[in-house]
């Protein structure tokens, strides 16, 4: 009988330990430690060894490798082109966020299924009732480009159970909804621990590299926003998605934290809609279309999410304080970054904030970290403290460092080109002047 015992695996790292401690001691995270049963593999007695199978790259044809259209041109753009054949792809995001929205019109897209091959849909979590109601409720059977007899449910977990169904099924498409309901009777513990989330998710990509089948699995995340389960569970797949918003916009964003075929820096937008997410070809229009010309504490920045340059709204509101430490509050920004652009316009501007409170915001719910948001921050709030609008039909683009100098940022170029576009003529950058003082007195 193989030997079996208890062991302590962190989920962060994976690293095993024989009893529990507060703090993982190779990974240094905290409260990462969780109860999983191990059993030992028996070996092989026999002596026979295995012979792989050596190939040379230049007898390799890459050109073989056909990417799948989705039929979604937000999410063939986040996966580099379209779907690899056996590709492993985990989905993650907070819940209600969209993610089996989204698998579910991918289900019913025409071009994913070839003909004489059918999508399953594995839903561990829900009824066939219940996603056949969000199907009714999202009005995707009336759709032309969908269809819905390509697909058909699973509703199991025992990942055995799904394989031996699916085995001789001629697939274009597997779909995991979700991989922590997974389990194989064959290894003690329950059901989204550490090594059944392993074990299964090891046999699921075991089926997809030798039957060339897409499987897409769908993950959970913590209350911090980080995908739960094993780290590893990260390693082991192709690509890794992360769909984010915030719960009170119609706003949803797909980002790409790991991709094997493709680049990481594209990003996917969407809108909630009552038919479910609409692909937002020119995100810029969605984040201006309400703005309000001609008002002070307002400024265009442009913005790179990904690859593609958007434009967006920066507001400021600066008003005097009533507090004996005056309140520095940020939307959408990160408050030390805005903390710091105060102190530089304090500085060299000579704007007087040390006792009024600040206020800054990016309309729309999209959270921005890249420095060439600084300019446009401190043009609103320099716009907000005189109270005089900045000219309209202008876009803000630089950096600011603490000498109180514009700074030139990446792809320049290609935002002046978009901005350009939209119909904004008046450019603020380095170009214009070199020092923000000289800026917030063109205002």
């Amino acid at each position: 009988m193989p030997k079996s015992g208890v062991v302590y695996e962190c989920t962060n790292c994976g690293s095993q330990f024989p009893k529990w401690s507060g703090q993982c001691a190779d990974c240094g995270k905290w409260n990462s430690l969780v109860e999983e049963v191990k059993t030992a593999r028996k070996s092989n007695q026999s002596g026979a060894q295995r012979v792989g199978n050596l190939q040379k790259l230049s007898e390799i044809d890459a050109k073989q490798v056909i990417r799948l259209q989705t039929g979604i041109g937000e999410l063939d753009r986040v996966l580099g082109g379209g779907i690899v054949p056996g590709e492993i792809i985990l989905m993650i995001g907070e819940p209600g966020i969209g993610k089996s929205t989204l698998l579910t019109r991918l289900s019913l897209t025409k071009s994913i299924a070839s003909p004489g091959k059918k999508v399953v849909y594995v839903c561990g979590e829900e009824s066939p009732g219940q996603v056949k109601l969000r199907v009714r409720r999202l009005a995707m059977e009336k759709a032309k480009e969908l269809d819905s007899n390509q697909l058909e449910l699973l509703p199991e977990t025992d990942v055995d159970v799904v394989l031996s169904t699916i085995e001789k099924e001629p697939l274009s498409m597997l779909i995991v909804d979700s991989v922590q309901t997974l389990y194989t009777e064959g290894l003690a513990g329950q059901a989204g621990g550490v090594a059944q989330i392993k074990e299964c998710t090891s046999r699921l990509i075991r089926y997809a590299k030798t039957s060339g089948v897409p499987v897409v699995l769908v993950g959970h995340v913590t209350k911090d926003g980080e995908m739960a389960g094993p780290k590893i569970l990260e390693h082991m797949v192709d690509v890794v998605l992360d769909m984010s918003g915030d719960r009170y916009h119609d706003l949803r964003l797909l980002r790409t934290v790991k991709n094997r075929f493709g680049a990481t820096d594209e990003v996917g937008v969407f809108r909630m809609r009552e038919t479910g997410l609409q692909e937002v070809v020119n995100p810029s229009e969605v984040f201006l279309e309400e703005r309000e010309e001609g008002e002070s504490g307002s400024c265009i920045a442009v913005v790179m999410e990904g690859t593609r340059p958007v434009l967006v709204e920066v507001q400021a509101l600066v008003v005097e304080s009533e507090l004996p430490v005056p309140r520095r509050v940020a939307q959408g920004v990160d408050v030390r970054r805005v903390q710091i652009l105060l102190g530089i316009l304090q500085k060299h501007a000579r704007l007087n904030l040390g006792t009024r409170d600040v206020f800054v915001k990016v309309t729309g719910g999209l959270t921005v970290r890249e420095p060439a948001i600084d300019l446009a921050i401190g043009l609103a709030v320099a716009s907000s403290y005189k109270g005089k609008a900045i000219p309209t039909r202008t876009v803000a683009i630089g950096e600011l460092g603490l000498l109180g100098e514009v700074r030139t940022v990446s792809w320049y170029e290609k935002r002046v080109k978009e901005a350009q576009k939209l119909g904004y003529k008046t450019i603020f950058s380095r170009d214009t002047s070199r020092k923000i003082a000289d800026l917030v007195k063109k205002i």
